[in-house]
């Protein structure tokens, strides 16, 4: 288990360090084929307003985008309450504010900037078709995503994701409608390659960002599996919340693309029909939960 953890952080790792290289060689490109510098200082000034905005506000409008309502600490919820309660105590962290959403499609997420300001929302069918150590389980993978601050994480790259999109946005429409662009003696054909190269990647990189967002998505899952069984100390009660969670067909009523990530299992039921090929993969916000299931199940052993 822990080298699993070891291995994920490794590869996060990796990955938002060719997401920064890219996004600053898309951001170089662009100033440079110009030869205008306030392209770059616009975009860097409207991604730093995002990224403020983000931060600071990212768990308030994801709360009302999902119509979550905070629980007061009475019947019928005490029983969630104690279970907060006492994982957050085992995991060392604040008890994070604990939000309803009306729907009875089983589904769970934890937002907030860092578990001083965190929220932890669950939907009624979560607590009706959940027993308790299922709930325990479902609890501690959103505590473990708090204390291994994934959700800041994934402020940061949905940031850098807003970023990528923006500098692209801004390089193909001063390409097509036209702009004073650099001639300091270059060759003529090495400037036509560069710029063929230039448009490619813009035309590429939104789509190249997302897909490496959705990876680090996946790969936080597994962690966050991993260290809510460490938390109860009952891999078997997460694996089971999952599978039952997976066999439940009713999709989200309130999740969208936006949100998607966040839940501890993909809001959006797909068909049996669909396919599972490595492309279909790519885009997906979670990895597979027969996978995720798998690798509970064999902590018990």
């Amino acid at each position: 288990m822990y080298k699993n953890i070891d291995s994920n952080k490794r590869r996060t790792v990796l990955l938002i360090f060719v997401f920064l290289i890219f996004v600053i060689g898309l951001g170089y490109l662009l100033s440079w084929y110009f030869d205008n510098q306030f392209i770059l200082v616009l975009a860097v000034l409207i991604a730093t307003i995002q990224a403020l905005v983000s931060y600071y506000y990212s768990d308030s409008i994801t709360l009302a985008i999902s119509g979550a309502k905070e629980v007061p600490h009475q019947e019928p919820f005490l029983n969630l309450h104690r279970a907060v309660e006492n994982l957050a105590l085992t995991a060392g962290l604040p008890k994070p504010k604990i939000f309803l959403i009306q729907d009875s499609a089983p589904n769970a997420f934890a937002t907030g900037r860092d578990p001083q300001h965190a929220s932890l929302a669950v939907t009624t069918g979560l607590l009706e078709k959940l027993n308790k150590t299922e709930l325990e389980g479902v609890v501690a993978h959103e505590m473990s995503h708090i204390g291994n601050y994934d959700i800041r994480l994934m402020t940061l790259i949905v940031v850098l994701v807003g970023v990528v999109a923006l500098l692209s946005d801004f390089f193909l429409r001063w390409t097509w409608f036209g702009s004073r662009r650099r001639s300091d003696g270059e060759s003529g054909q090495i400037q036509l390659i560069l710029f063929i190269v230039a448009i490619v990647l813009a035309i590429l990189a939104p789509l190249v960002a997302t897909v490496i967002q959705l990876a680090i998505s996946r790969k936080r899952e597994f962690l966050a599996d991993a260290s809510g069984a460490l938390l109860t100390r009952y891999p078997e009660g997460l694996a089971s919340a999952l599978e039952k969670i997976a066999q439940d067909r009713e999709p989200l009523e309130v999740a969208n693309k936006a949100t998607a990530h966040l839940y501890i299992e993909s809001p959006f039921k797909k068909s049996t029909a669909q396919g599972k090929g490595w492309l279909v993969g790519l885009f997906t916000t979670h990895p597979p939960v027969e996978e995720r299931i798998r690798r509970l199940k064999a902590m018990i052993k």
